[in-house]
């Protein structure tokens, strides 16, 4: 999920409207509100946001220092004229980009997918290309969907959003909500939250089927962790061909 901020709120609707149509939920706020809600979320609200962008506003520099000490997801200013007193100041706030308006949702897309690489923990994703590789199962974060064997697993977007959550996520166990926060959005209210149970379902048997074992891990009342266990991987083989002969 993406949270961008304006005092436009004509501006937040078209950018969220255009995320949207990229396959990412999106959701705009006005400085203040957004200020009251940053400062009330949870961790786990929190933990689902992909980014942020800090469009015009007098508060600009403030709301930048104010996630930086909640988040470590990527922040991109969108700004109006070039200035080099701004620009410093804002990465100076703690600001990872700068960039000058009118922008495309993909380039946005693409860039905050390019900071993520920089900044990720998990050293099993490359850190020059968007994708991670697990034995046979190759996910990628670009829009594109997992390979598996070299061969392209079609997923539905909400499935491959789901999938790739988990992996970024990877030894981590993350709630039914954190992924109908991540794949919704937080503020949507018309869709129910369990239909994230039905989304892993099916993702789970696609996997199941392709990879030969399921590597996601389910905990009632506690959630999804995806593991890559090359020792179940071992078993579930043996376990197949005594169950073929």
């Amino acid at each position: 999920m993406l949270v961008m901020v304006d005092d436009r709120q004509l501006v937040t609707a078209g950018y969220a409207t255009g995320f949207k149509s990229e396959g990412m939920s999106a959701a705009g706020f006005t400085p203040d509100d957004f200020s009251a809600w940053l400062s009330s979320a949870s961790d786990p609200e929190i933990l689902t946001i992909d980014g942020f962008l800090l469009g015009d506003c007098d508060s600009r520099l403030a709301l930048a220092k104010l996630i930086r000490s909640r988040s470590r997801a990527p922040i991109i200013a969108m700004i109006d004229t070039q200035s080099l007193e701004q620009t410093l100041a804002l990465f100076e706030a703690g600001v990872d980009d700068v960039v000058r308006k009118p922008i495309h949702v993909r380039e946005l897309l693409a860039r905050i997918g390019a900071i993520r690489r920089r900044v990720e923990v998990d050293k099993s994703v490359s850190a020059d290309k968007a994708f991670t590789a697990h034995g046979d199962l190759c996910v990628y974060f670009d829009g594109r969907d997992p390979e598996v064997g070299g061969e392209t697993l079609r997923l539905p977007r909400r499935e491959r959003r789901i999938l790739e959550f988990l992996v970024r996520n990877k030894g981590r166990r993350v709630t039914k909500s954190q992924i109908f926060n991540s794949i919704y959005g937080i503020f949507d209210e018309d869709v129910e939250e369990n239909v994230v149970e039905s989304h892993v379902s099916k993702l789970r048997k696609k996997l199941r089927s392709h990879l030969g074992y399921d590597p996601i891990d389910s905990k009632r009342y506690l959630g999804y962790c995806i593991q890559f266990d090359t020792k179940q991987v071992e078993v579930d083989r043996v376990l197949r061909l005594v169950d073929a002969a």
